[in-house]
Order: structure tokens, then C-alpha cells, then sequence
């Protein structure tokens, strides 16, 4: 099997892969990426100052022991959103989106990778 992190004398290390999906409806609408490593575009819809909203990333690539790391990408005002993962379960993940300013609709590119763990 192939390996999925590609390292580099010198390089950072990463998944040499991934994949994008973009909600469809609503910034708590769920998506489905079944990629260890990708992008997530929500939904423009509004999202007031200082209100968060949390949808389900539907992921055959996580496990319930596995950690999941997100950050805001860009298609945001700057420094105005914060996105972190509120839960991991077998097969998904819950992002939560903060807007942590006032403006309140923007579509929002939030990177994620999922990195394989143990719970002993």
C-alpha cells in the first residue's frame, strides 16, 4: 500500500492527497468527503457576530480514537472566524465556525486533515 504522507529532507510533511466539497444549503448543512486531508467551503449563508454554527463531516477515513485538525483557509475577512472540531466519531466529525466579528455572510474555506491515533 502506498504511503499517504509524502516526507522530504528538508520539506514539511503532509498527505500528498485530498479532495473539496462545498455545503450545499446552509452553514450547518452536513458534507460528505471521504478524503484523509481536504477543503471544506460553507455555505455564504449569513452568520452573525459573534455566533457559531457546527455541521457534520461525514468521513469513512476517521475513526473514533483519530484526531482531526482544522483551520480557516481564506474566503473569509481577515481574522474574523475561528473553526475548530467539536467532536470525532467513527466515520465523522463535527466542525464548529465562529464568527468572532460582525460580518456576517461570507462563504468560508476551512482546510482539515485527519491524523490516525490510538487510545492506548
Amino acid at each position: 500500500m502506498a504511503s499517504l504522507f509524502e516526507v522530504t529532507a528538508g520539506k514539511a510533511i503532509g498527505y500528498v492527497s485530498g479532495s473539496a466539497v462545498t455545503q450545499a444549503s446552509s452553514k450547518t448543512t452536513g458534507v460528505t468527503i471521504n478524503a484523509p486531508a481536504g477543503a471544506i467551503t460553507t455555505h455564504n449563508a449569513s452568520l452573525a457576530g459573534d455566533a457559531h454554527a457546527t455541521f457534520t463531516v461525514t468521513n469513512s477515513e476517521v475513526a473514533a480514537t483519530d484526531v482531526v485538525l482544522v483551520s480557516v483557509q481564506s474566503g473569509a475577512s481577515t481574522g474574523l472566524y475561528a473553526a475548530f472540531v467539536s467532536e470525532t466519531a467513527a466515520g465523522s466529525f463535527k466542525v464548529t465556525l465562529e464568527n468572532v466579528g460582525s460580518t456576517a455572510g461570507e462563504a468560508v474555506v476551512i482546510n482539515f486533515a485527519v491524523f490516525k491515533s490510538a487510545a492506548s
